[in-house]
């Protein structure tokens, strides 16, 4: 990937935030095809910058700039599940850009060289680009505070210049108790999500902020927030854009809300 960024007018790709769901998405009938006309519809990426909610590590990681083995962060399910496979070059040019971007006084930057790809960065990119053929970087997030995580997004902007795709990977509402096999949707579910869709219509970004306190319902649909908080990287990443905000992606998938937006 060239380290000379091309004017925003050719090269700049959006940020996106998508829910990212389990293993079984491969499995539904709607969901797979919606990830697969979303990338089709975006600019082609250059490279994958991803921030997914199974990594958490502080100081912020980058995984692994080669090809390794997959992260099967989960359990209980048929052993199809971990047979899938997702061999999407290294980025290390992008690793090389994020470490430059991020590193500072009193911060630093540490590699995790034999990290893959986690279920939450490769089970979307596996039904959004299935050739493995796009370099992905993944980075940790070194904690779920929002503003954090958005100052994080805002050094990363320039990314997107050079044709990177920055995706906050994530679900929407996460609450594994409410997650209903006829998708019945709870009430509490249904309240966080029409709150969130209000708020990133209205660009109401310190509501959003302050979500645990101003959202109905906030720790009914995110016990811990860990599925919500790559959101703020994303919009970081796009904060002079919020009003080109778009719902790619809504509904429910087995009772949790599959919103996932593009800005820019």
């Amino acid at each position: 990937m060239s380290t000379t960024s091309p004017t925003a007018s050719s090269a700049r790709v959006p940020a996106i935030y998508l829910s990212h769901g389990a293993p079984p998405l491969a499995d539904d009938p709607i969901w797979p095809g919606q990830l697969a006309a979303w990338a089709k519809d975006l600019p082609r990426p250059k490279a994958i910058l991803m921030i997914s909610a199974h990594w958490e590590d502080a100081p912020i990681a980058l995984g692994a700039t080669t090809t390794v083995p997959l992260v099967y962060d989960f359990g209980g399910f048929p052993q199809r599940y971990y047979e899938v496979t997702y061999p999407a070059p290294g980025a290390p040019e992008l690793a090389a850009q994020v470490r430059k971007l991020l590193s500072g006084p009193g911060v630093s930057v540490q590699d995790v060289p034999d990290r893959g790809l986690d279920h939450g960065a490769y089970v979307p990119l596996v039904q959004m680009y299935p050739q493995a053929d796009i370099p992905v970087l993944q980075m940790s997030m070194p904690s779920l505070d929002p503003r954090e995580l958005l100052t994080i997004g805002q050094r990363l902007t320039e990314l997107r210049d050079q044709g990177v795709l920055i995706v906050g990977s994530g679900f929407f509402t996460h609450n594994l108790r409410a997650m209903s096999p006829d998708n019945r949707v709870m009430s509490v579910m249904a309240e966080f999500d029409d709150w969130g869709r209000r708020a990133l219509n209205s660009q109401d970004l310190d509501a959003l902020l302050d979500f645990e306190h101003k959202a109905p319902a906030a720790r009914a649909a995110h016990p811990r927030t860990e599925h919500f908080a790559p959101l703020f990287v994303t919009l970081g990443a796009s904060l002079s854009e919020l009003n080109t905000q778009q719902d790619i992606i809504d509904g429910f998938w087995l009772g949790l809300s599959k919103r996932s937006i593009q800005l820019g």
